[in-house]
């Protein structure tokens, strides 16, 4: 692969080349179902076979390996059609640690499929955190389903954001299903801002089935245009002293429509579980503050929407 299309994927989503130089900062960048660039380091394994239309990669962190530098990863498409299967599996085996920004990047997209499922286990005492950011062209016409199933060992830590505000969305359907076990914790945040036609789904469930295990959901959404939102967040605990909470914000303007399907469960007397959600315009009292400091009504409700989103 030349120079010019790593350079014009890096640019797509606003790093700078020399983000991948470092020989003590490991790296895999994915064009379509091609591996661009790639560089692993000691502990830390990257195999990837090359499919019709994407990838299957096994990512694995040897026991003990604590990887110091952040992961920095990139799947993305530049052509307008097109599509894009990642199969991922990941295992971060007993305290390892390990932390992964990922990047997706489709800025041209018109018909675009971004298809990934994931396979994530989390050895005991080990750390695994995942930032995935998504970068989307003026379009709409991207369909993003990330699926995957995660297991979070004895006293490990999984945490993991998602991150769509550039571009327009398209349609997406995230489905994550997380299991935590004795004093182990787990993460899940999700922040969209959909525009136009564009249509959101998520479904994020998490089990805390070991002892002292604690978990928390977060959606923070907001609808503008015709865009539609429709989160589903389950969290359920079934065992001593596990801790939760599911929190899901959501702001709508012009037709927007969202919903909010908050669950929790409680299988064990000495567990608890909590949830909020809260759906509805832009609070008044923050917008007639800053509109008294100068903004208009539009710049006013951008910054409280990207305040909620940040």
């Amino acid at each position: 692969m030349s120079e010019a299309l790593i350079q014009e994927i890096l640019e797509s989503i606003q790093l700078h080349s020399s983000a991948l130089d470092s020989p003590n900062v490991a790296h895999l960048v994915i064009h379509s179902n091609k591996v661009v660039s790639s560089h692993a380091l000691p502990g830390l394994e990257i195999q990837v076979r090359e499919l019709a239309e994407g990838i299957d990669a096994d990512i694995t962190v040897t026991e003990g390996t604590v990887i110091e530098q952040p992961v920095h990863m990139c799947f993305g498409m530049l052509p307008q059609e097109g599509v894009q299967r990642i199969v991922l599996r990941v295992d971060v085996q007993p305290k390892a640690r390990i932390s992964i920004i990922a990047h997706c990047t489709f800025p041209n997209a018109v018909n675009v499929r971004h298809l990934m499922d994931a396979e994530i286990r989390i050895g005991q005492e080990a750390h695994y955190t995942y930032f995935e950011r998504h970068v989307h062209g003026k379009e709409g016409g991207v369909i993003v389903v990330p699926k995957a199933v995660v297991d979070v060992g004895k006293r490990a830590r999984f945490h993991t954001e998602f991150e769509l505000l550039r571009g327009r969305v398209g349609q997406i359907d995230i489905d994550y299903e997380t299991t935590c076990r004795d004093f182990g914790v787990m993460e899940m945040t999700a922040r969209i801002n959909g525009t136009g036609e564009d249509v959101i789904k998520i479904r994020e469930v998490g089990h805390l089935i070991g002892e002292g295990a604690r978990g928390a959901l977060t959606s923070k959404i907001a609808v503008r245009g015709n865009a539609r939102a429709e989160v589903y967040n389950k969290l359920t605990a079934s065992a001593a002293y596990a801790r939760g909470h599911v929190d899901c914000k959501e702001i709508v303007q012009d037709n927007g429509v969202a919903m909010a399907i908050p669950i929790v469960e409680v299988n064990h007397p000495k567990a608890h579980v909590t949830h909020e959600a809260a759906i509805g315009s832009v609070d008044t009292r923050q917008l007639e503050t800053l509109m008294a400091r100068g903004l208009n009504e539009d710049e006013a409700s951008e910054m409280i929407i990207q305040g909620m989103l940040s």
